[in-house]
């Protein structure tokens, strides 16, 4: 493909260059320049290193741009981001609008930077599978850019000067650079199951999710299904999901089976800042239940991005996500959950009554042994039924770190990006559009029998159906506003099921639909070319 010499914006360099030099202070002792450096193995590693740790900056901080605005979560007490939570005020300079932009080209020009030293630095056995990391993570910062805003502006040149003036490509042309990439990179790393790095099996995963995507685009190709699902079924190479849903999202950081591709974070870096350092996953998906000044009692959560009544309601007494998915029972120490093998004794501070829960003789007799407890109904505790009080929306424990309990930014868990239950449910998807229903609903099937729950059938397999297994199995996980974009949903599920959004939200201007976000304001302000294009919603 022909190289774009443009870059997305100079702020976006000056972003990169202040960024990259922060990770990299760490490991330059000498005095020696950066070409000097970055030419021995070590310099080049830190490079590498560089690279990875640009995935905190894209998914470590407010996860508005992955969850807000859909079917499965809405706002309590606090207010999210109105444009991207409701759509009424989504414009080019909206709150959160331009955090997936920037990142993401940091992340691209920190690759770009290491590609560009791959030619000149130290050749080891290592350097190839390092160089198809690098292209892998590159290209994976522009599939949330195409996704998110549509055609972008391709830049794979390392630059020393900013550059004002830049071009929009359009989103085919960087759907086919996506794939040229990942396919590229798939041939130099290394053959590994799970790990630290990324792997074949991360760019199986990850092929199969751009092809399934661009699938659904006027633009994809007939084939784009099958291959998509040709990838997914390389990426489960015949694993099965053997590790329960339990032990997959036990609070610690170690690499579960399973687990295809994550964010990784330590508690020994984290200990230089406790308070900055980490990320912010766990303090979402549930409401205010104090925080450092009730002295370890409760975990701190932003009240926003709540479960709404419809992400409650996917889950079925028999379906083992629920209890691992929820804190169901809080009790007057919140973090005893974690802390004690035997918690019958313990004080009961809240309970969220289940949808097969919902009698007043079941009350009663939870009442009679919990007399101290708060008692929440079946259908009092989603965000749009009283979301004033605290504890007033059911909390969401699977991302909880009880290492790390006070904060916006003190989690040292993993952000798991990628597993292979999801890529069952990717083939899954594949399939089922492909035309090949029987092995999609095996595929299918496969997840809901780790879950504990009766097989679907045929009649019920459609892309409504794998949605809401979707939403039962990645509950939280920074997926859903993808999924509802992807499969063009967003607009009738978003209304549909989010209490603040109606259909009339999305009508933008020009007759458009606000389904792409709007490329930032800063982005268009900054660059010389005059013919750059806004998203026709936003003209």
């Amino acid at each position: 493909m022909k190289k774009i010499k443009y870059i997305a914006t100079a702020l976006f360099l000056g972003l990169f260059l202040s960024s990259c030099d922060d990770y990299l202070e760490e490991d330059v002792r000498s005095n020696v320049t950066g070409d000097e450096f970055y030419t021995t193995e070590e310099g080049f590693e830190s490079l590498v290193n560089a690279n990875y740790a640009q995935l905190k900056e894209i998914y470590g901080n407010e996860p508005w741009l992955f969850a807000a605005g859909t079917d499965m979560y809405a706002e309590g007490r606090d207010a999210e981001p109105p444009g991207l939570s409701q759509y009424t005020q989504l414009a080019p300079n909206s709150e959160g609008v331009a955090q997936l932009y920037n990142t993401c080209y940091k992340a691209i020009q920190a690759a770009n930077t290491a590609i560009y030293y791959s030619d000149i630095t130290e050749n080891t056995s290592q350097l190839n599978a390092r160089i198809g990391e690098i292209k892998f993570l590159r290209a994976h910062a522009y599939f949330l850019l195409v996704q998110t805003y549509g055609g972008v502006g391709l830049v794979n040149e390392y630059f020393v000067d900013p550059r004002l003036k830049f071009d929009r490509n359009s989103a085919e042309e960087v759907y086919s650079y996506i794939i040229t990439e990942m396919e590229e990179a798939l041939e130099m790393v290394e053959d590994a199951t799970y790990g630290g790095r990324v792997n074949r099996r991360t760019i199986q995963h990850y092929l199969a999710k751009v092809f399934l995507t661009r699938a659904y685009e006027d633009f994809g190709l007939a084939s784009d299904f099958e291959t998509a699902a040709g990838y997914a079924d390389a990426a489960i190479g015949g694993e099965a999901l053997t590790l329960s849903f339990a032990e997959l999202w036990f609070p610690d950081n170690s690499i579960k089976p399973g687990t295809i591709f994550s964010v990784q974070y330590s508690e020994g870096a984290l200990a230089t800042d406790p308070y900055k350092l980490g990320h912010m996953q766990t303090a979402y998906f549930g409401p205010y239940q104090g925080g450092n000044e009730f002295s370890g009692k409760a975990p701190y959560r932003t009240y926003t991005l709540c479960p709404t009544q419809y992400a409650i309601d996917l889950f079925s007494e028999d379906d083992n996500r629920w209890d691992v998915t929820f804190m169901q029972e809080v009790y007057d120490r919140y973090f005893d959950y974690f802390e004690n093998d035997d918690t019958s004794g313990l004080p009961v501070a809240h309970y969220y009554a289940a949808a097969w829960e919902d009698t007043q003789e079941f009350q009663d007799a939870y009442m009679e042994t919990h007399p101290n407890a708060v008692y929440h109904p079946y259908g009092s505790y989603v965000p749009s039924i009283n979301p004033n009080n605290d504890y007033q929306t059911i909390p969401v424990k699977k991302f909880d770190d009880p290492s790390a309990q006070f904060g916006q930014s003190t989690s040292t868990r993993d952000i798991i990006l990628a597993r292979l239950a999801e890529t069952y449910l990717i083939a899954a998807e594949a399939y089922l559009q492909a035309g090949e229903t029987t092995t999609g609903l095996q595929r299918l099937n496969e997840v809901r029998q780790r879950a504990g729950v009766s097989d679907a059938s045929l009649a019920e397999f459609d892309i409504d159906y794998i949605l809401d297994e979707r939403g039962r199995e990645l509950l939280g996980e920074y997926h859903r506003w993808f999924d509802l974009k992807r499969t063009g949903k967003l607009v009738e599920r978003a209304s549909m099921y989010h209490y603040l959004i109606e259909e009339s939200n999305f009508n933008g201007a020009n007759g458009a639909l606000k389904i792409l976000r709007p490329i930032p304001q800063e982005v268009l302000d900054l660059n010389q070319n005059n013919e750059f294009p806004q998203n026709p919603a936003y003209q």
